[in-house]
């Protein structure tokens, strides 16, 4: 049985680069210069993935004034 559970980007915990680039509207490049900068707390690795907290992202987006 093929069971293809979708969920809404909006109520993931985690996302790939894509999605959360989709969901902040910033460029995937930019995204991944800013996870790169040090102290970024949005950022978490999967084995050797890099995804990206979207509750932490959102928190990031709120407080910064430019980006």
């Amino acid at each position: 049985m093929n069971m293809k559970n979708d969920v809404r980007i909006s109520e993931k915990v985690i996302l790939s680069l894509s999605e959360a680039s989709a969901y902040s509207g910033i460029g995937i490049h930019k995204l991944q210069r800013l996870a790169s900068e040090p102290g970024c707390d949005f950022v978490i690795y999967v084995g050797s993935r890099k995804c990206y907290k979207r509750k932490k992202l959102e928190e990031f987006l709120e407080k910064s004034e430019a980006i």
